[in-house]
């Protein structure tokens, strides 16, 4: 009798032999995988619940596109992590489907292998967070709960996406430190700093915004050239 628990996934994709593919290869890695070929037909099974460990969605869809069913998908709670398909060299699309929450991306065409290696590293991250202990990180006004996968500014709930929350997670473990590119990605991200890649640095950017801070009197994501990040200490300039 095998009690392996499956890992359920949607992917949403019109490639009708790319799914099939990945149906097949997925299946064999202990995936058990759900297909949709339409945006508006997805977004009608979104209505009835989340019921996937991780979504994989294609920029390009017929009816509804992947980044609209994105945007959708964060503005409600509890949405699952999103890996995007996206057009190799389409910085476009890849650019705005971090910003709209996605938790990676990965340009056509791929390795299967490839995407078996990113998708386990976002449900691997996604699992420590569940199953951590309560941790709960406070710089200046921000107020960072692990166990809760909450984040507070002045006590007011800020939404953020999984890789925004890891990214923040890792500046304040690291409160008053630069912290590299390259660390934050492979400590956020769960993959390496790759030729061209500017995941982190739209993180950043969205981070920065959400976050709303007033430096020099609370802390600030300071870009330290030619080195990485560093979120300061409150009130030092």
């Amino acid at each position: 009798m095998n009690n392996t628990i499956l890992t359920k996934i949607l992917i949403v994709d019109d490639d009708q032999e790319l799914t099939a593919m990945l149906t097949e290869y997925l299946g064999r890695e202990s995936f058990a995988v759900d297909v949709c070929s339409d945006g508006n037909a997805a977004s009608a099974l979104f209505a009835q619940g989340m019921g996937w460990d991780l979504l994989v969605l294609d920029v390009m869809l017929p009816g509804t596109s992947g980044l609209d069913l994105l945007r959708g998908l964060r503005a409600v709670s509890h949405s699952p992590p999103v890996l995007m398909l996206t057009a190799r060299g389409d910085d476009v699309d890849r650019i705005v489907g971090l910003e709209l929450g996605a938790d990676d991306y990965l340009p056509k065409p791929f390795n299967p292998r490839e995407l078996v290696a990113r998708m386990r590293a976002i449900l691997r991250r996604s699992q420590e967070r569940t199953l951590a202990s309560t941790v709960a990180l406070v710089v200046g006004p921000i107020a960072l709960d692990v166990s809760r996968h909450t984040v507070t500014v002045r006590e007011a709930i800020i939404p953020l996406t999984g890789a925004e929350f890891r990214v923040l997670e890792v500046l304040m473990q690291a409160v008053g430190r630069v912290v590299s590119r390259e660390q934050l990605t492979q400590q956020a991200l769960g993959r390496p700093l790759e030729l061209y890649d500017r995941s982190v640095d739209t993180h950043v950017s969205n981070l920065r915004r959400k976050l709303s801070l007033n430096p020099p009197k609370d802390p600030e994501i300071r870009g330290i050239r030619g080195a990485g990040y560093m979120l300061t200490q409150p009130g030092l300039s």
